[in-house]
């Protein structure tokens, strides 16, 4: 109740700008991993961050299907379930399904590229140590990434936009381009790789949001 008032960005509301002019906000995702969710595939989450200034001061990711809780304050370190995570270095990637598909991954030879859903899990995993890096190449909402790019943050890892340039959160438009996370060896080889391949066609449509 001391947050009040506290503005709300969630994926199943419509999106109130009276947020904008608040200092602090709730970034919620209900069901992050849609598609997993109606397969049976235990890899979506229930995912909430709380921002103040624009930047993550807490985020928490929850697998119901598993019952693991990764969370994670500013300043706190992150953890699993009561016990702190480390991100770890390595060539593991953890990838979206359909941007697999869609060929995203191929200049990303010499990494194993290993598929799984929900974003904000891939990213949670990643602050555990199970993977040493996620990306994507497109634009995601605000609510995809903010909780688990504070857990990765505060596990010792780097969590960026794919250019590298830092999240910015409560946007007028609230997507941000891409996302790049993971342990910091890992994360400079990708932001190279990327800087390469450069982004996906799917960021046309932050054209006119971010210049």
């Amino acid at each position: 109740m001391a947050l009040h008032p506290v503005g709300w960005l969630s994926e199943e509301m419509a999106d109130d700008k009276a947020r904008l002019d608040l200092h602090s906000v709730w970034v919620v995702d209900p069901l992050d991993g849609t598609k997993e969710f109606i397969a049976g595939v235990p890899e979506y989450v229930v995912a909430v961050g709380l921002v103040t200034a624009g930047r993550p001061v807490l985020g928490v990711v929850h697998n119901p299907r598993t019952g693991d809780t990764f969370w994670a304050t500013r300043g706190g370190g992150a953890f699993r379930n009561g016990t702190p995570i480390r991100v770890a270095e390595g060539k593991r990637l953890l990838a979206s399904r359909s941007e697999t598909k869609r060929g995203e991954f191929a200049p990303f030879d010499g990494w194993q590229v290993d598929a799984v859903g929900s974003i904000q899990y891939k990213l949670a995993l990643v602050a555990a140590g199970e993977g040493a890096v996620t990306l994507s190449r497109g634009p995601k909402h605000e609510w995809d990434v903010c909780a688990g790019a504070l857990i990765v943050a505060e596990a010792g890892g780097r969590a960026t936009d794919m250019f590298g340039e830092p999240l910015r959160y409560n946007q007028p438009f609230p997507k941000v381009p891409g996302i790049l996370a993971g342990a910091p060896d890992a994360f400079s080889r990708a932001l190279a790789r990327l800087g390469e391949t450069g982004a996906s066609d799917r960021m046309d449509e932050l054209a006119d949001h971010h210049p």
